[in-house]
This record gives C-alpha cells, sequence and structure tokens, in this order.
C-alpha cells in the first residue's frame, strides 16, 4: 500500500504542481528578475538532478504588492532595501533593509510595500529542476 501511495504521489505531484503554476497569482508594482540557478549540490549529490537552487531579485514598487500565495519550495528572504509587510495567517510583520526571513512555502502569505521608495527582496530557494516560472502559486487552501 505505500508503494502504492508513493506512486500515485511522484505521478500527480507533477501534475498538480503544473496546474498551480498556471494560475496567476494577484500581484502589482512587482518585478522580479532570477539572477542565478544551480542545480549542482556539490557532496549533498542525492539533490543533483532532482532540484535546484534559485536566486531571484523582486523590487517591490510603493505600493506594490504579491496577493495571497503559496510557494512552491522553500526559501530565505533578505531585505536588500526598503521594508515589506509580509502578512500570515492573519498577522502582519514588516522587515526592514538587513533583515533575514524564512519560508517553508506551505504556509499562505501575503506580501507588501507600504513605504514611499522601492523594496528590494533578494530570494534564495530550492525548487524542483523541472519547475518553471516564479515560485508563488494560488493558496492550496482555495
Amino acid at each position: 500500500m505505500k508503494r502504492l501511495t508513493l506512486l500515485l504521489l511522484a505521478v500527480l505531484f507533477p501534475i498538480v504542481g503544473y496546474s498551480f503554476a498556471q494560475q496567476p497569482v494577484e500581484r502589482k508594482g512587482v518585478a522580479p528578475a532570477v539572477k542565478l540557478t544551480e542545480e549542482n549540490f556539490g557532496f549533498l549529490s542525492d539533490l543533483n538532478g532532482k532540484y535546484k537552487l534559485v536566486a531571484t531579485q523582486t523590487t517591490f514598487e510603493p505600493g506594490g504588492y504579491v496577493g495571497e500565495h503559496n510557494h512552491v519550495g522553500p526559501g530565505i528572504r533578505y531585505v536588500a532595501s526598503g521594508e515589506i509587510t509580509l502578512v500570515e495567517q492573519g498577522k502582519a510583520r514588516v522587515y526592514k533593509a538587513g533583515d533575514f526571513f524564512y519560508e517553508t512555502g506551505a504556509v499562505t502569505n501575503s506580501a507588501s510595500n507600504k513605504g514611499n521608495s522601492p523594496t528590494i527582496l533578494i530570494t534564495f530557494e530550492i525548487l524542483r529542476v523541472d519547475w518553471k516560472g516564479g515560485s508563488a502559486v494560488p493558496p492550496k487552501s482555495k
């Protein structure tokens, strides 16, 4: 039974992931730019060919936001300039230039720049090697 469950997950996960990728997440005034993609994990060779590390620079203009979403992989975020308001589970937290934070991807959140100057967010994420496009997907709960 365990093998059947694993087989079903292996077959369905790419399909479900693909369908989420095709649905847009509401956003305004946000410009992401992938700066680096790496698939070689060195001594962590079990990850090679399965996952990739992606570094993205995202600029949030004043008033810019990304609506409720999840991510298809976990990641560390670094606020390079400005500040970003992240809302998770009804709680807002403001991260300022120099702050780091972590997202598992499984918790629905939204992000916005409520300041008067652009915010630059640097994201380091681990994604499936075959994943195309950005990691933000509509919330799985919706």
